[in-house]
């Protein structure tokens, strides 16, 4: 992975956490990490506007919505495998495998966000090691973060983040692997998901 990609995903785990007090800080420390690393100069503007929209809003205004967005619309959820199975009772076992996963890579998950909380998955693509296992998180990935590009209102300022991700880091999925992203959400059968080894 080279080293915009990586910028981009740190960004966007950073703009997909919940917005503290602090996001004007975080927005300057966003645009020195992405003057330092990033040469281009049309990406720097580019990355910056991502999130222009966001700063004009105070801090209690970002945080309604925030939750607005992600917390009270189920398509928007921030958690991979309730994109994936929706309530379904195997939801707990796709978290022990991702978890596994993340433990073998050599990480430990810090917080109380569960292991598929997509904006800490973000950022572990980062870190982690290439491999198999990590290869098919990251289209797993790739398919929630496109269905949430295609279902977020085209206004809200969140859409930026989704649409820089899928044009610059994740390949962009098939019309099946969309289709069975549904299916599982719809069905919570394991055999319908794109990746089902992961839950092996």
């Amino acid at each position: 992975m080279n080293q915009e990609k990586r910028v981009i995903l740190v960004l966007a785990s950073r703009l997909l956490g919940y917005p503290s007090e602090k996001f004007y800080k975080l927005s300057q420390e966003m645009d020195e990490l992405i003057e330092e690393t990033i040469e281009e100069k049309l990406l720097k503007e580019e990355l910056k506007r991502a999130y222009a929209p966001l700063l004009l809003l105070d801090s209690t205004e970002i945080q309604e919505l925030y939750v607005e967005t992600f917390d009270l619309k189920s398509k928007l959820g921030l958690y991979l495998t309730a994109h994936e199975l929706g309530d379904s009772n195997k939801r707990g076992a796709a978290l022990i495998k991702l978890q596994k996963v993340i433990n073998q890579a050599g990480f430990e998950r810090v917080g109380e966000e569960l292991a598929d909380y997509i904006p800490m998955l973000l950022e572990f693509l980062t870190i982690t090691p290439k491999n198999s296992e990590v290869e098919r998180l990251n289209k797993r990935i790739a398919v929630a973060i496109n269905f949430m590009k295609e279902n977020i209102h085209p206004e809200n300022p969140y859409g930026n983040i989704f649409n820089i991700l899928m044009k610059y880091v994740f390949p962009t999925p098939t019309n099946e692997e969309m289709k069975q992203l549904e299916a599982g959400r719809e069905e919570a059968d394991l055999e319908e998901l794109p990746y089902p080894i992961m839950y092996q």
